[in-house]
């Protein structure tokens, strides 16, 4: 009976060599590239159609209105359908609290809004002042400060 090859201390595994040597092998064997970059630029404007951008799609105005009540009347579903589920599980003077609030929450914001659109029309306009030729100092001071107590005494250079 013959005893299998033991590694030799200090080389590795024969059969590590042998599996790394095949793996070698199989990449050289590739002739085909695995991918392809195009160097070309592309033009600027062509005839190639436009492609669809995330966010909402292209629709005309009037679909891109609609859809915008169709989400708010959604919303609005919400809160009505809460309400008529209060109904019948609350007294009237609650149910009242409950429908008359939003009605003076969104008169408060109206206001709210007509007080901000009056601030706006009332601002001042921009004031904008043109001064004539201005002289840049680019001198450059140099001082040396040594000391624990120091005191900078900087002269201009004339």
């Amino acid at each position: 009976m013959q005893l299998p090859e033991q590694p030799v201390a200090g080389q590795p595994d024969p059969t590590i060599q042998q599996n790394a040597a095949r793996f070698l092998a199989a990449i050289n064997d590739i002739e085909k590239a695995t991918s392809y970059r195009d160097p070309t630029t592309l033009p600027t404007v062509g005839d190639t159609p436009p492609v669809p951008q995330p966010g909402q799609p292209p629709m005309s105005q009037w679909a891109t209105d609609a859809s915008g009540v169709l989400k708010g009347v959604g919303a609005v579903s919400i809160p009505i359908g809460i309400g008529v589920w209060i109904v019948g599980q609350v007294d009237p003077l609650t149910l009242g609290i409950i429908l008359g609030s939003p009605a003076v929450a969104a008169l408060a914001v109206a206001r709210l809004v007509a007080k901000i659109k009056d601030a706006n029309q009332a601002a001042q306009p921009v004031v904008q002042n043109y001064y004539g030729n201005v002289h840049h100092d680019t001198r450059n001071v140099t001082s040396t400060t040594r000391g624990v107590i120091a005191n900078n005494r900087n002269q201009l250079p004339k």
